[in-house]
């Protein structure tokens, strides 16, 4: 009974290292493919999620794939903090050890935070970008009929086209048609990673903070 037990107990430790050696070759396969499918120089740190792993890598399916990307500059627009998920990925053993192409996500989530330097480098003219960590404002002058009018606003944010949208609320003394002249985007050209669209932005401490999504996104080597 007693060498029934050890050898239990050493199968049971054999079967978490080789599922720990394994997780770990497949991370960093798929870091690899994520670093070309982003143009990074270097890899992204990736977290499978799922306790035993192996029996994932037999099925060829992860539910869930983390992974960090830092900070990255996509259409000229730096972005901090730009991480993801790639939920229901398909990724066959035998594709993953000869590193072939077929690896798909049925669905990835990215994140990313655009510094208030960034807000204030695509703003009009004249008008400088502020916030106090719940709303972001606006201050500088527009012009009505032939005075230049001092003004402070706050923004509203939201997404329009692929693009993040500021635009001033009513400001006192202006009509509110110049009002809505002090509106300005931050597009991303060239898009984001994976492809993915912009879904959603808010306010937060360090500026905007913004999610996206896209749906049947290969993961290629």
């Amino acid at each position: 009974m007693r060498k029934l037990i050890i050898f239990l107990i050493v199968l049971v430790v054999l079967f978490v290292v080789v599922d720990r050696v394994a997780v770990a070759g497949v991370e960093r396969d798929l870091s690899n493919r994520i670093a070309a499918a982003t143009d990074l120089s270097g890899t992204p740190e990736v977290t499978i999620e799922g306790i035993p792993f192996l029996t994932q890598a037999v099925s060829g399916h992860y539910p869930e794939v983390r992974f960090d990307l830092g900070t990255l500059t996509y259409g000229g627009v730096p972005v901090k903090n730009l991480r993801g998920v790639a939920y229901d990925v398909t990724a066959p053993l035998s594709d993953v050890l000869q590193n072939r192409a077929d690896v798909r996500a049925g669905r990835v989530t990215v994140s990313g935070v655009l510094t208030r330097a960034t807000i204030d480098k695509y703003a009009p003219r004249g008008i400088k970008i502020s916030g106090n960590g719940r709303r972001l404002v606006a201050s500088g002058e527009v012009t009505v009929g032939v005075q230049k009018v001092q003004f402070t606003a706050e923004m509203r944010v939201d997404v329009a086209d692929g693009a993040i949208r500021l635009q001033a609320e009513k400001i006192q003394g202006v009509p509110d048609q110049l009002a809505h002249f002090v509106t300005y985007t931050i597009p991303f050209k060239g898009g984001l990673p994976f492809d993915v669209k912009i879904t959603g932005v808010k306010s937060v401490a360090d500026g905007l903070e913004f999610s996206a999504e896209a749906s049947d996104v290969p993961i290629r080597g």
